[in-house]
């Protein structure tokens, strides 16, 4: 769409070099003005640098060229980015990859145009020439990028240029090419690249300045700009683009590997590649998989998946050629399918490590489609939710690669696996996600060929593969009532198992915040209540039901430990004191006042013939607090000298906070769920409010999601009464109250 401008910008800053080169006197020989890096190859964006370097050979002396040149320009209101290097220097100066790899571009702008053509061939030349020792440095350096910038396809933000699967890789592509040791580039690449281009130059029109990054709120307008339907539309093309760049990047890098790694001495006399035959009509050639002699994709309708299977297990490139000849010649699964093509998914959706890979291929080449039409409702979807690093279906991948390596705890891994790819099929629909792709999970299964049973067994665990995790984070899983819920919708320990492992794939899958040590304790405490209940053994490695009361609280009813614990997220605060009214209040308000974020909070009761104990665990970020200084916070929250932060008033345009009464919840308390924007101070504020109604907190749940606390407080009078419908009412409405509600 804007390549004319491109151009139209390129040979306007032409043009501008030639007269500033020709007004500073610069000699036509011995001395060249070249353009590297996107203005060598005429691709600058409405705000890009003009890259220039002052060439010269050995011995030439410049004078005062290089300041009169450079004026001009200044001048001229443009941004620049210039040297003045001799060619040795040149050389010299490409010892640096980046440097190296501007000058793969270099053009000639003015002055010698045969010292121009000597650098660039000297340039290719030695590029060339300390390819197999350059490319892996380069290639640590583009992870190092990815590390900090994200993938393209899945940023929140994502960076056009450096984010992976951005320009950046594309032009790593061209270097790798540049190489003559991989056919790294493609029409498919080429393609990208330039719509890529496109989205950059209408980025940086709307920022106004040279950002390649896309915020939140200009998905809309570079829809309008791009002639897309609307912000989602502009998402699904922007990241389409940085997933192809990314997979072909992927897939030329393992090529890349494979030639960089052996001898040259092992391929010489042999002019086809060898076959290895691994599976009937399946052989591997150099690493790849590919189809064996004599094979026909006509014959078989299950050696897509087949190949595919082979590839992933191995970790294999399924060579992109053989699958689009695979699903441009093959022919369409039976229904119900063969039980080999059955045992192939299953066996793709293990294979861990290997399946991203060949899934990206198969996507590439629209191959998921002829086994799983219903692919393309959640292909590219963005997550509503933020706590989500991926778009659904890359999330969906990485929770069936999460779930092969749990296979060993269930007794039917094949079902674990298809729910894993099926859990969040109903996506993109106007319905619950989970009460949509609950029939169509059903329909899919029963298609693949597994029994009825097996097809009701699958879609329960879609309906329901959101409860685990809600009821355990939000609901106290030692109350009856609880597990009672639970097994309301699990009824067998088979179920039960599966249920568990797929919440935990689910959860890795999402982000790291989303499984941690924390959240997997409470899960696996509910899932043991729940087993028991059921008659079954399913151990866990799970925490003690009660703690040992330290005997500096024992001897002094006013003294209150403090314990932290550091874990891979952060740490975990332990607070244990004699019972009252309004001490979780006072542990809440002491970490408000040291604005400590809580992520979660688990905090109950023990009782023992010495008498009745507070204890609260609190999940923070900070793995670095002092036990004194959380013990001596707290104690000035008790005195009333410590000055609580505000809470935050609501914003105009966000959502009031909920805040209701779930009787059913609980036999013996009030069950209290509240679930407003997460901001300090909340729980203090819902706590000193509770207190202050005289009510007491048996038990109490936070929880962090996103940008959303999802907090759940068991709430009893004093001498652990249930409080009745009035007094709920009251305490739900003071609490709406101090939440701004």
């Amino acid at each position: 769409m804007t390549a004319a401008q491109r151009q139209a910008r390129a040979t306007s800053a032409d043009e501008l070099c030639r007269e500033a080169y020709a007004a500073s006197a610069g000699p036509v020989a011995g001395v060249a003005l070249v353009a590297v890096g996107g203005y060598g190859r005429s691709e600058l964006a409405p705000h890009s640098d003009l890259d220039v370097v002052l060439v010269h050979e050995d011995g030439v002396e410049l004078g005062d060229l290089g300041s009169t040149l450079w004026y001009p320009l200044w001048d001229s209101g443009r941004r620049l980015d210039h040297s003045v290097r001799s060619m040795g220097e040149m050389l010299d100066a490409a010892a640096d990859l980046r440097v190296a790899l501007g000058l793969l571009d270099a053009r000639h702008l003015a002055g010698d145009p045969g010292l121009s053509l000597r650098l660039r061939a000297t340039m290719l030349a030695d590029w060339r020439r300390q390819a197999r020792t350059r490319l892996p440095d380069l290639k640590a350096m583009t992870r190092k990028r990815h590390e900090v910038t994200g993938e393209l396809a899945h940023a929140s933000v994502p960076d056009v240029k450096e984010s992976e699967g951005g320009l950046r890789d594309a032009g790593v592509l061209k270097a790798i090419e540049a190489s003559w040791l991989v056919d790294a580039s493609t029409p498919a690449l080429e393609a990208a690249r330039m719509m890529l281009l496109d989205v950059r130059d209408e980025v940086q029109e709307l920022a106004g300045r040279p950002s390649d990054r896309i915020a939140p709120e200009m998905w809309a307008p570079l829809a309008d700009r791009l002639d897309l339907r609307d912000a989602e539309a502009a998402q699904r093309h922007v990241r389409s683009l940085g997933r192809r760049i990314a997979h072909l990047s992927r897939l030329a890098w393992r090529r890349t590997d494979a030639v960089t790694g052996r001898s040259s001495a092992g391929t010489k006399g042999r002019r086809t590649p060898a076959l290895a035959r691994v599976a009937p009509g399946i052989a591997i050639s150099r690493g790849e998989v590919v189809l064996d002699k004599g094979t026909s994709p006509g014959d078989d309708p299950t050696l897509l998946l087949r190949a595919a299977a082979e590839a992933a297990s191995r970790d294999a490139v399924l060579a992109p050629t053989t699958a689009a000849r695979l699903v441009r010649e093959g022919v369409e699964l039976p229904v119900p399918w063969p039980a080999s093509a059955r045992d192939a998914l299953v066996r793709l959706l293990a294979s861990g490590p290997g399946l991203l890979p060949v899934w990206e291929t198969l996507d590439e080449i629209d191959g998921i489609e002829t086994f799983l039409p219903e692919w393309e409702q959640i292909r590219l979807l963005p997550h509503a939710s933020a706590i989500h690093r991926f778009t659904v279906d890359r999330h969906v991948v990485e929770t069936c690669a999460a779930a092969g390596s749990l296979i060993r705890g269930v007794r039917r891994p094949d079902l674990l696996l298809v729910a894993a790819l099926l859990h969040d099929i109903g996506k993109g629909s106007l319905q619950d996600h989970s009460v949509a792709g609950e029939p169509m999970a059903r329909k899919i299964v029963a298609r693949m060929g597994f029994t009825d049973l097996d097809a009701e067994v699958v879609a329960s665990l879609v309906r329901w593969h959101l409860l685990l995790a809600n009821l355990a984070t939000t609901r106290d899983p030692d109350d009856p009532a609880t597990t009672a819920e639970l097994l309301t919708h699990v009824p067998d320990a088979a179920s039960l198992e599966l249920l568990r492992a797929l919440t935990e794939a689910d959860s890795k899958a999402a982000s790291p915040a989303a499984w941690t040590t924390w959240r997997a304790s409470l899960i696996d405490r509910l899932v043991s209540n729940a087993g028991h209940a059921l008659g079954a053994e399913l151990t866990h490695d799970l925490p003690p039901t009660s703690l040992p009361v330290p005997d500096v609280v024992r001897r002094d009813t006013g003294a209150v430990s403090v314990e932290i614990s550091p874990h891979e997220v952060g740490a975990t605060v332990t607070v244990i004191a004699a019972d009252r009214v309004g001490l979780l209040a006072d542990v809440a308000g002491g970490l408000a006042a040291m604005r400590v974020p809580v992520h979660a909070a688990r905090a109950w009761a023990q009782v023992d013939t010495e008498g009745e104990w507070g204890v609260s665990a609190w999940e923070v970020s900070d793995a670095y607090l002092d036990p004194a200084v959380v013990r001596e916070r707290i104690r000035r929250v008790v005195e009333g000298t410590q000055r609580m932060p505000d809470l935050p008033a609501r914003r105009d345009d966000e959502l009031p906070p909920i805040v209701e009464v779930r009787p059913d919840a609980s036999r013996a308390s009030l069950v209290l769920e509240i679930r407003t924007s997460d901001r300090p101070g909340v729980v203090h504020r819902v706590l000193t409010t509770l207190a202050g109604l005289g009510l007491t907190v048996a038990s109490a749940h936070v929880s962090t999601l996103g940008p959303q606390a999802v907090d759940v407080f068991y709430v009893q009078e004093v001498g652990g009464v249930r409080p009745t419908e009035e007094r709920a009412a009251a305490a739900a409405h003071a609490v709406r109250t101090a939440l701004g509600g």
